[in-house]
């Protein structure tokens, strides 16, 4: 059984005037360890599809299932890391970090020492009695890597998270979060628009279809590209060829372009 199994999703969005359909008929599977990327234009759904993985939305119809349970189940068990880093400002580095273990009531000497380690190890040693706002943005997207992994969660849900840093910074934290999940062998998900940034982190690429959001076309990285990190990847004679066929295929899915 594989360890995400996301079978038959549909959605609507009702209002007193319109239903909207914003997805149909998605189903698709994730294996234990595995980074997946959604892919897509404006408008295909994928932010809810990510709502629903975490059951944070309730699909119209269809099943998600966590380790052969209804996510619903397991909501402890999904971690997340946005475009903003939702630091709160008036607390210090470590507080922040320990916030998600202090209300799972997981906080602990050997999970706060744990989750201290991690930040050590992420190159933020020392800054745990600083505050937000004396970190870069970098820093504080690193500080929200390790309050998200501190809890432990089987499953990480990436929503654009370095699409609000600057392109040295993301090209660095793709490299950082790339090789962190790979040491603790988590799976995850990321909705982005950047084709260079699924290529390069993903083990797949799912492309969604606009109105309703639909899986158009899923893209298998070679392993030549999964066994190097992000930065490598993005430099590997592979790379333009992927980035090529992935380009012409949103194209395709442009209106009038059928």
């Amino acid at each position: 059984m594989s360890f995400l199994h996301v079978q038959d999703i549909h959605h609507t969005y009702f209002t007193k005037a319109s239903a909207t359909t914003a997805l149909s008929d998605i189903t698709f599977t994730v294996e234990e360890g595995e980074f997946v990327s959604l892919l897509g234009p404006s408008g295909c759904g994928k932010t809810t599809l990510l709502s629903i993985i975490s059951s944070l939305l309730k699909p119209t119809q269809g099943t998600v299932l966590l380790e052969n349970k209804p996510v619903s189940t397991a909501k402890n068990q999904i971690g997340y890391m946005l475009q903003q880093d939702y630091l709160f400002p008036w607390k210090t580095i470590e507080e922040n970090i320990l916030m998600g273990l202090k209300l799972s009531k997981q906080l602990n000497e050997k999970n706060k020492s744990a989750a201290l380690n991690l930040l050590d190890q992420i190159g933020l040693g020392g800054v745990e009695k600083q505050l937000p706002k004396q970190l870069s943005g970098g820093m504080r997207q690193r500080v929200a890597l390790v309050r998200t992994l501190a809890t432990e969660p089987k499953l990480l849900m990436l929503d654009e998270p370095f699409s609000a840093l600057d392109y040295q910074t993301k090209l660095k934290l793709e490299d950082l979060v790339s090789q962190t999940l790979d040491e603790f062998g988590k799976t995850a998900i990321l909705v982005t628009h950047d084709i260079g940034e699924a290529i390069a982190m993903s083990d797949r690429v799912f492309l969604l279809s606009p109105s309703p959001g639909r899986i158009h076309k899923i893209f298998e990285m070679p392993e030549e590209l999964k066994k190097i990190s992000p930065f490598e990847a993005r430099n590997h004679e592979l790379y333009p060829s992927i980035f090529q066929s992935i380009w012409k295929e949103l194209e395709s899915l442009e209106p009038g372009k059928e």
